[in-house]
């Protein structure tokens, strides 16, 4: 019964920890070179930003840009490996290694999420996770990102974004964002009542 609390307890606060670790891996590694380290940067801030953006593009318009929507197969194994490293000096001292098993099966299944929501959100296809509430507010939250790229780091959880005052709720200035019905209305509140996608 202790071990089965231990193990909630752990996958609890890994949400929190991946929560954070994706906003320091997207804001310190995604969006600026890391010494000589320029991998993630260029796949990301460089070719994925420049491929979708907010307008239109935010969606795949061609077929070969495809390839840059996830992350290249090898980020995963790395991502949940070092996701989970935090966890082993508490599973050494208590002599429990279920808490590393914990925090290396919620770091996977975070980082499947983020692949998953990160590819609907780029290439829509009426899915049911599409017309949930919470895709939908996922999704206006990352258009905003892509929209202001030192803003809203969080792809699944924002908890990060909230407690690191990179959260912004819309956008600053009107801008024409896609129209889908995946994609909430992310103008500031005195043009949100303006049909999405037309000249202010």
């Amino acid at each position: 019964m202790m071990l089965l609390l231990l193990c909630v307890l752990t996958a609890i606060t890994w949400c929190v920890v991946c929560s954070f670790f994706e906003w320091a891996v997207h804001r310190y590694v995604m969006h600026r070179p890391v010494g000589p380290f320029v991998y993630p940067f260029r796949a990301h801030a460089v070719v994925h930003h420049q491929t979708f953006s907010s307008d239109q593009s935010y969606h795949l318009i061609n077929a070969k840009d495809k390839e840059t929507i996830p992350m290249a197969w090898w980020n995963g194994p790395v991502l949940i490996v070092l996701g989970s490293l935090p966890s082993l000096p508490l599973a050494y001292w208590l002599d429990c290694w279920q808490i590393t098993a914990t925090a290396a099966s919620v770091t996977g299944t975070y980082y499947c999420v983020y692949e998953y929501i990160h590819w609907c959100m780029h290439l829509p296809k009426s899915r049911r996770l599409e017309r949930s509430g919470l895709f939908r507010r996922l999704n206006g939250h990352h258009l905003l990102h892509h929209r202001y790229m030192h803003k809203n780091f969080n792809v699944v959880l924002p908890l990060a974004d909230l407690c690191t005052g990179t959260f912004i709720p819309r956008a600053k200035h009107y801008f024409a964002q896609p129209q889908n019905p995946a994609v909430p209305n992310v103008q500031p509140k005195e043009t949100a009542h303006m049909p999405v996608g037309a000249a202010a």
